[in-house]
């Protein structure tokens, strides 16, 4: 990967990374489906742009028009489900925790492809799988057990709420799991940009309704409208845009490895903007999560050290 390739890497994981503060700054005011229904409907208005700048108008609709319920299918899988199951979480979850929690997708994307697709499973990556769900136990506990419980040896439920969020944000990381394998499977003669737009088209027609008719009758603060603002342009639209960019450039594989670096950032501006502290567990939490996708997803295996230690007798 090229300097220049790995600059735009980093300031992708800095903008995904920075999405679970912008939602965690609006759900509050907007509600989840309000705040998502305008998520993936500016970030539509952006690729759409985007796309009919690179082709013409009619090609654009031929295309979607031939794969439209594919598209309608990831579409939901890829964007109105998981953006609002995430959304539901950060009413309980940090930012951080929760972007570290979405850090598991290429774990569940590796199940689905062995019960889907019947790609190979080897022991490596299943105790890869196994180290990073543990991880997110550490995650989760650190974030909903009560302060007590810290100095008690004694078991202790947890509370409802805080299983049910993280409930959600593992369930939202799965769904990217699912679509990631389900456009492999049926839109793989679909150029990137052309399935970024259509599917989040179709999320935008998902969600507007439900929108509708929970839009929020309390006036909006400034920050919330602004947190929406950047969710929409910069981490859907200029986002997605950069990330086929570099699938194209830098291949999938590298350009997928965003995924390690998202948690950082997400962290990161969760402490500065938020305030949230970031405690020694949240970041075994983190490091343990990141191990097992490493493991899972054979990301170990293409580094230089690793790949020699393999080949070595």
């Amino acid at each position: 990967m090229s300097p220049a390739n790995l600059l735009q890497l980093i300031f992708l994981a800095a903008l995904w990374g920075a999405s679970f503060l912008f939602i965690r700054v609006g759900v509050a005011e907007f509600g989840v489906a309000p705040l998502m229904a305008l998520r993936v409907g500016i970030g539509a208005l952006f690729l759409i742009a985007m796309l009919l700048a690179r082709r013409p108008f009619r090609q654009t609709v031929a295309t979607m028009r031939a794969r439209t319920l594919p598209l309608f299918i990831v579409g939901m899988l890829n964007s109105a489900a998981p953006f609002c199951l995430f959304a539901y979480a950060e009413l309980t979850l940090s930012a951080g925790a929760t972007s570290v929690v979405n850090a598991t997708t290429p774990l569940w994307g590796a199940l689905v492809a062995y019960l889907w697709l019947k790609d190979k499973l080897t022991t490596t990556r299943t105790i890869g799988m196994a180290i990073g769900f543990a991880g997110v136990l550490v995650l989760v506990w650190n974030q909903i057990a009560p302060a007590h419980e810290a100095h008690s040896t004694a078991a202790a439920s947890l509370p409802v709420q805080g299983l049910l969020a993280a409930a959600a944000a593992l369930l939202a990381s799965a769904l990217y799991g699912v679509a990631g394998n389900f456009a492999k499977r049926y839109l793989m003669n679909v150029d990137p940009l052309t399935n970024a737009a259509g599917s989040m088209i179709a999320a935008t027609l998902a969600l507007s309704p439900i929108a509708f008719l929970t839009w929020p009758h309390a006036p909006i603060s400034a920050s919330a409208c602004e947190a929406v603002l950047a969710l929409g342009i910069g981490c859907t639209g200029i986002a997605y845009f950069i990330y086929f960019h570099l699938v194209v450039v830098a291949g999938p594989a590298r350009a997928m490895t965003v995924t390690f670096v998202i948690p950082l950032f997400g962290i990161l501006w969760d402490a500065l903007f938020l305030h949230e502290h970031v405690s020694l567990m949240m970041l075994e939490g983190c490091a343990v999560v990141l191990l097992g996708t490493a493991l899972a997803t054979g990301a170990l295996d293409r580094l230089p050290f690793f790949a020699r230690r393999k080949l070595a007798p």
